[in-house]
């Protein structure tokens, strides 16, 4: 380990050479007016061609509206000792888009190195350039020491984790199935914190829930000719907030917040002027839901809820998914957790800390077909910001992290 470690300390040039030319071409989804990944995979792809990869793949989703019809995953495979089982790095090349930028202090789109020589600032060198890099890092040390692990390593680039992962990891679970072993297990930098002493093993479920509910509409002068969708709609709200609390309540502290949380957040315009009954009203729910619940029984106890606020406020009330993910936990005690926790002690010098997060990650769709997935990295944890920042310092530790498990695993 201490000659791998060496080797990756010494990349700081190869670091920065991969931040730069990344940075340059901003892989936005068209969801974000932007053409995709594709220039950017074919950078990447040629990158991974200059290392010693056993084996090297594109696989395109097809997407009309991206550049050139399709939307690139790009799967490399460096042999191990056993290549029946693989410790597959997951990251995306997609970034979002700038946002205001009159905030930035550089070009987002050029990479800027601070004078302490070691923060970087461009769009996407956190999210997720860092974790491309530290898995290349982890990857060329084990080449270029000639050096075989115990089990192979692999490397997933992909598409779209920024606008919903159609187009990335779910399109390889549904049409590349045969690339994932029943022993394989996958690492995935895509969120953590400075001191990289979190290990992510457990997601809540997000269900994002749209209502509508109709009345009928009418002058503001005379309320009694219609009915108010938006007082019945208030009522809604208030009464699912209330009940979806209450008969949800358990604990798990392995979370923060450590309950199940239902809150009312986008509501959309219902009339244009004051002096009108509005006949229609729509809003929606943020759902975050400990692992321990059936999403069925949620959707039960809303379904009754509506049936009451339709009885009590004579509406025809309408619910309909906008979005949701669910997926299993990761066992605190797989290998992979412990190895990962070992690595975090060793490398950071810190004190590892198992939790779970309340948003989904592109953990959850491997960890849905049974496999060990955990998620973590040493970052500042400002992704989407004005003047994202990354530090090289940062990513020698992930790919440290990277290289101790996997030659650790077996």
């Amino acid at each position: 380990m201490e000659n791998i470690f060496k080797k990756i300390e010494g990349m700081r040039d190869y670091i920065l050479d991969l931040q730069r030319n990344m940075t340059r071409i901003p892989a936005i989804s068209p969801d974000s007016g932007g053409k995709g990944e594709y220039q950017k995979a074919k950078y990447l792809e040629a990158e991974l061609k200059k290392l010693k990869f056993d084996e090297i793949a594109r696989i395109d989703a097809p997407d009309p509206r991206a550049e050139n019809g399709v939307r690139p995953n790009l799967i490399a495979k460096y042999y191990g000792q056993d290549k029946n089982k693989t410790l597959w790095l997951l990251a995306h090349m997609d970034v979002v888009p700038e946002g205001d930028l009159s905030l930035w202090k550089t070009n987002p789109f050029e990479l800027a190195l601070d004078k302490d020589g070691d923060t970087m600032y461009g769009r996407g060198v956190e999210d997720n350039q860092q974790a491309i890099i530290a898995a290349l890092l982890a990857a060329r040390a084990f080449m270029e020491l000639g050096q075989r692990p115990p089990v192979s390593l692999g490397i997933m680039l992909l598409a779209d984790e920024e606008t919903g992962n159609h187009y990335g990891i779910d399109y390889l679970v549904k049409n590349n199935s045969a690339l994932f072993g029943k022993d394989d297990a996958f690492i995935v930098q895509d969120s953590g914190d400075s001191e990289g002493k979190t290990i992510e093993i457990a997601e809540k479920s997000v269900w994002w829930v749209k209502f509508t509910v109709n009345g009928g509409q009418a002058h503001g002068s005379r309320p009694s000719d219609g009915n108010n969708a938006f007082l019945a709609a208030s009522k809604l709200a208030l009464a699912l907030h209330a009940g979806l609390y209450a008969k949800f309540d358990k604990i798990d502290n392995l979370f923060d917040p450590s309950i199940s949380t239902f809150e009312p957040t986008k509501k959309e315009a219902n009339v244009p002027n004051v002096n009108t009954i509005p006949g229609k009203d729509i809003f929606y729910m943020d759902c975050r839901i400990l692992p321990c619940y059936d999403l069925k029984d949620v959707e039960a106890e809303i379904t009754r809820i509506v049936k009451n606020i339709e009885a009590e406020t004579k509406t025809d009330i309408k619910f309909e998914t906008e979005h949701k993910l669910s997926s299993k936990p990761t066992a605190e005690d797989a290998p992979l957790v412990k190895r990962y926790a070992e690595a975090v002690e060793k490398i950071n010098g810190v004190k590892p800390q198992i939790i779970g997060i309340g948003g989904g990650t592109f953990a959850a769709p491997v960890r849905n077909m049974g496999l060990a997935a955990v998620v973590g990295s040493r970052i500042y944890e400002n992704p989407h910001t004005p003047n994202e920042k990354a530090s090289i310092k940062f990513t020698i530790s992930d790919a440290k992290v990277i290289a101790y498990i996997l030659a650790s695993l077996k």
